[in-house]
């Protein structure tokens, strides 16, 4: 009689739930990892966009800094302008990047602007991300675990 080479189906089943058994460890922290990824991508476009509205409003003195997000980009051969400063790129100018969605407004209404705010969500709290960000004039980063910053959360530290 010749013995048959190969698996048992008990030895492949159990090779699968191992495979299971891991994965099912080895997800949520990978969920974790893009949630900390998405908000360090948040906090680096804040960054962006506080320097590029710096940058905007000594360029444009007349104009001082922006209200729109549109202002600070534009498509790509660019040629800079108070429209179109060239100043971010294209997928943040258009306000969502990396699970993020970016509203950058003004404060006074006044010509020059002399404020602006810029607040950072994510797109779907828990999934996306965990906290939201928010950014004024004054440059400093502030965040708060509901996902939803203002003047009033902690400073990023």
């Amino acid at each position: 009689m010749r013995k048959h080479k190969g698996f048992s189906l008990i030895e492949l089943l159990i090779v699968v739930a191992i495979i299971l058994i891991i994965a099912a460890i080895a997800i949520p922290n990978l969920l974790r990892a893009r949630i900390s990824a998405n908000e360090s991508s948040a906090v680096g476009s804040i960054r962006t966009i506080n320097t590029s509205e710096v940058t905007y409003s000594t360029n444009y003195p007349n104009v001082g800094f922006t209200v729109t997000m549109a202002n600070l980009g534009g498509a790509a051969p660019c040629s800079a302008s108070s429209t179109t400063a060239c100043l971010i790129d294209t997928v943040l100018a258009a306000g969502s990047k990396s699970g993020y969605n970016f509203t950058l407004a003004g404060g006074t209404g006044s010509v020059p602007e002399v404020t602006y705010t810029i607040a950072g969500s994510p797109i779907s709290t828990g999934q996306t991300g965990q906290r939201g960000f928010f950014s004024d004039q004054s440059g400093v980063i502030r965040y708060d675990v509901s996902g939803a910053a203002t003047a009033a959360s902690s400073p990023l530290q």
